[in-house]
């Protein structure tokens, strides 16, 4: 092709971005729309071995698959325009991204900074939770196929033409197999996929190996290896805390069955670092082994259930009780439940905003879940929740507290799962065969309902499930709710009615005013916060456990409920009808146990042992 060049009278060819082994790539501009948009052109080079032809045209079809598939659901992957055939010559048309490459900011002789790599990590990482939960392995991860976006800062992965889908065989028009292929850069390509045999922990090798040429300034093929088991030598060339170079360790191994297995326990490990020890790229000073910090043994909480469950399963299999559905382990005297089948993963969108209600950041996350299928295809979806610290109640500076939120005070909360969204109407009526909500839809949350019912809900489901369902500690309540955040609200300082369905007629911070519904919302429609929850604040209050404390002198530091004499119940979060300061994530409310109103529902909490 040529510079100038229009292809189906529509792309116009402006100049070369790059030339790859199969084929070019041109930036172009869409001349059939308004303002002639950017785009990126790919053409597939001709090859007069038919092989190698065969393999590029099942590469680039591949590509424009993957592309097509990806595009439309996330924003980090470039979006497919066009994929088409033109005088024996093959074209994809793709978005283009504008910024720059991470070989502009990675590259010899610079060193990271600990912290700086371990948010780099955690920016690609979350992107690949996306791309591995679709079974698809990109095998050529390197700062030239990563783009960091001009506009936002987010990390772009581009390169899609090495894209393997697990499971998928490559054929030729014939319908013979092509022998798998080694694809990917020197480097950063483990052993097991230079022999044609990538899986998806071939990808956090590469992301791996990217995170170690940060931070030692030194390309990954120039590094050195132990001739006695072919692990890269780096360690000694950083001066790292040693949980950052365990994960680090972890994802470079020789042998893939040694490495993290895809990106979603990888982020797992970065997050807990951070998590308990707020590491952040804007702090001063960063980590080192002598800091006294905990071992990443020690800030892993969020395996300890799963552990747990593995070793009961290989005493299951060592009895010969596993099968389809569930099994019983008896160990150490006592009868654990398991399930037979893995959790389920979905991605979702987080929002920060500043006090006058702006979006200053937002992310695409993903979380774990457990889904209880209640009949008629009706699901109820729970979300795992690591357990972990936080401070319970709200600074004496917040606006609008209330002083039944002192004394502030650290908690210690436990593994659990919790209901993605507040039961439905759907949900209610399949385990109570009854709706008694004003509001009626059977995806909004289910309301008049008394905290009596929500118990009696409760009951019900475990009859019909088999588990231990119940309604949350008031502690586990505001720990959901916050997913580590210290905000008035887990969006920031304020709220808007774009965000939460609350009295828009009233302000919080410097947020503008806003609409007022002045009825429940379907689940789901505002943004979840950091764990994969929504609506934890307004559309509707909830039910904790907890009776009625006038403050928390006291009160339990375990994440337990706080059971007194009294008949007030405890219920968090706000609702439809509300003022924006009833929403905040520390603030409390409460009623009878037999009190019920348009106004109040619940969500439920499980542990699974």
């Amino acid at each position: 092709m040529h510079i100038g060049q229009v292809l189906r009278s529509r792309y116009k060819i402006i100049r070369v971005l790059g030339s790859g082994g199969f084929g070019d790539t041109y930036l172009a501009e869409d001349i059939d729309l308004p303002n002639n948009p950017k785009c990126v052109v790919k053409h597939l080079k001709y090859n007069p071995n038919p092989g190698v032809l065969e393999i590029a045209k099942r590469l680039f079809e591949s590509e424009a698959q993957v592309l097509y598939k990806l595009g439309n659901e996330s924003d980090q992957i470039p979006k497919l325009f066009a994929h088409f055939e033109d005088n024996g010559e093959f074209y994809l048309v793709q978005d283009f991204i504008e910024g720059k490459d991470l070989s502009k900011e990675i590259f010899p002789g610079k060193k990271w900074s600990e912290i700086e790599v371990i948010d780099l990590l955690e920016a690609i990482l979350e992107v690949f939770t996306f791309i591995h939960n679709r079974n698809i392995i990109h095998r050529d991860i390197k700062p030239a196929n990563l783009i960091r976006r001009k506009q936002d800062g987010k990390i772009v992965v581009i390169d899609f033409g090495a894209v393997k889908e697990i499971g998928t065989l490559m054929m030729t028009a014939e319908g013979e197999t092509v022998p798998s292929v080694a694809i990917g850069t020197p480097g950063y390509m483990p052993s097991e996929q230079a022999i044609g045999q990538p899986k998806l922990s071939s990808d956090i090798h590469a992301i791996g190996m990217l995170g170690v040429y940060a931070l030692t300034g030194i390309k990954p093929r120039e590094l050195q290896k132990d001739h006695s088991n072919g692990e890269t030598i780096w360690r000694e060339l950083t001066n790292i805390s040693d949980r950052t170079a365990d994960i680090l360790t972890k994802m470079v191994k020789y042998h893939f069955n040694d490495r993290y297995h895809s990106a979603f326990d990888t982020i797992d490990d970065i997050r807990a670092i951070k998590a308990q020890s707020g590491v952040h790229s804007e702090l001063n000073s960063e980590l080192n082994h002598e800091s006294g910090l905990p071992t990443l043994e020690q800030v892993r909480p969020q395996y300890k259930v799963q552990m747990n469950l593995k070793r009961r399963r290989e005493v299951l299999k060592t009895l010969g009780l596993v099968g389809t559905g569930f099994g019983l382990a008896m160990l150490g005297g006592y009868f654990y439940q398991l399930s037979a089948s893995s959790l389920k993963t979905f991605n979702f969108q987080t929002i920060t905003v500043n006090a006058t209600g702006e979006k200053t950041n937002d992310k695409t996350l993903n979380a774990k879940y457990l889904a209880e299928e209640l009949g008629n295809d009706i699901t109820l979806e729970m979300v795992q929740i690591a357990g972990g610290k936080f401070i319970m109640g709200s600074p004496n500076d917040e606006k609008e507290r209330d002083d039944d939120e002192d004394p502030q005070h650290e908690v210690t909360v436990p593994e659990f799962f919790m209901g993605r969204y507040p039961v439905t109407q759907a949900q209610y009526e399949a385990v109570m065969g009854k709706n008694p909500s004003h509001f009626k839809d059977k995806d909004r949350p289910v309301e008049k309902v008394s905290w009596n019912d929500a118990v009696e809900f409760c009951n019900k489901l475990n009859n019909k499930t088999g588990r231990n369902y119940r309604l949350p500690s008031e502690a586990e309540w505001e720990y959901a709710c916050r997913a580590g955040t210290t905000t008035p609200f887990y969006f920031g300082e304020t709220i808007t009615p774009t965000l939460v369905n609350y009295n828009g007629e009233f302000t919080y911070a410097s947020a503008p005013k806003g609409e007022n519904r002045k009825e429940t919302t379907k689940v789901g429609e505002f943004p979840a916060n950091a764990f994969g929850l929504y609506d934890m604040h307004g559309n509707m209050w909830e039910w904790c456990q907890d009776t009625w404390h006038n403050n928390y002198q006291g009160a339990p530091t375990d994440g337990s409920p706080w059971i007194g004499n009294n008949d007030l119940r405890v219920q968090r979060g706000g609702d439809w009808k509300s003022n924006p300061g009833f929403c905040r994530s520390a603030n409390r409310g409460g009623g009878k146990s037999k009190d019920s109103s348009e106004r109040i529902g619940f969500r439920v909490v499980v542990i699974l042992t």
